[in-house]
């Protein structure tokens, strides 16, 4: 689905949502000389970061303008980055364009994220761009294998981190999330529309509530993409917000995929991790 070795045309087209994901993006490729055009989703992408580059806005459901604009500069490649908040299908202002394969999009809003990423990647394919996903783009970005933090899994948490990618791998086929929390064998929450950051609240208010009643500094988030999943779209991703998150849920620590995760300010994250006592481990993938 992806490779290494994929052939990048200059210039690539970051269709950008939101964080500072798509910034990463562009200025990594502009490290290896590569230009980018940012095609920025209104309500989504923040306008401030989108000012450092070329930039187009565009509107979820405007399917035709927006391939004209990729096509005016001359964007072959695509990739979908950065966060987006799924707009209901009576929200979205339709053009011509995808009315012409509207029954296509009706069936890519029926279905988990992954489902919606990889259908809406499938009708571009059609129309003639290609769709790489950040392994193309921007390696660097990617978790790497080890440890980053001072601190390590024990054997519980290696316990629950092997126990998570079970939940997980059960969990893939049905496109419902790419997060769980397992403390001491126990799963206490499993991630939903709410994302990550909502998860890791849940489980903080539990801890308030005590409806758990494990000690503090125990437990791992764990995060992984779904089976089966296209690679090029919506993979986990980490930074400072999810550190935030863990310690305060009072958890041991984050396990995620190597090379399947995303790292947004990684230095930023891991000097917060080390101050909170946490650690963030990249398992094989």
């Amino acid at each position: 689905m992806t490779s290494a070795a994929l052939e990048i045309s200059s210039p690539v087209g970051l269709i950008a949502g939101g964080g500072v994901m798509p910034f990463a993006v562009a200025d990594s490729l502009a490290a290896r000389g590569i230009d980018s055009v940012l095609f920025a989703l209104k309500g989504a992408c923040d306008p401030k970061g989108a000012e450092r580059f070329r930039h187009h806005w565009i509107s979820v459901g405007q399917l035709g303008r927006a391939e004209k604009l990729f096509r005016s500069e001359n964007c072959r490649n695509l990739i979908f980055i950065g966060s987006l908040v799924r707009p209901a299908l009576s929200e979205i202002r339709l053009d011509w364009g995808t009315l012409r394969v509207l029954g296509s999009v009706w069936a890519a809003f029926r279905g988990g994220d992954d489902h919606l990423l990889s259908s809406i990647g499938r009708i571009l394919e059609q129309d003639g761009f290609r769709m790489v996903g950040i392994k193309d783009v921007a390696p660097e970005l990617l978790m790497p294998q080890g440890c980053l933090t001072r601190k390590t899994p024990d054997a519980g948490a290696a316990a629950d981190i092997a126990k998570g990618l079970d939940v997980l791998r059960a969990l893939g086929p049905f496109d419902i999330g790419q997060a769980v929390v397992v403390i001491e064998g126990h799963v206490v929450g499993v991630e939903d529309i709410e994302g990550t950051d909502g998860l890791l609240a849940r489980v903080a208010h539990l801890r308030t509530e005590r409806r758990i009643r494990a000690g503090s500094a125990r437990g791992v988030l764990v995060k992984a993409p779904k089976s089966g999943q296209d690679l090029r779209f919506d993979l986990p991703t980490v930074g400072p917000r999810t550190v935030e998150g863990a310690a305060a849920a009072s958890l041991a620590g984050i396990a995620v995929v190597a090379g399947n995760t995303v790292v947004v300010e990684p230095q930023t994250m891991v000097e917060a991790a080390d101050a909170a006592g946490l650690f963030i481990h990249g398992l094989p993938a």
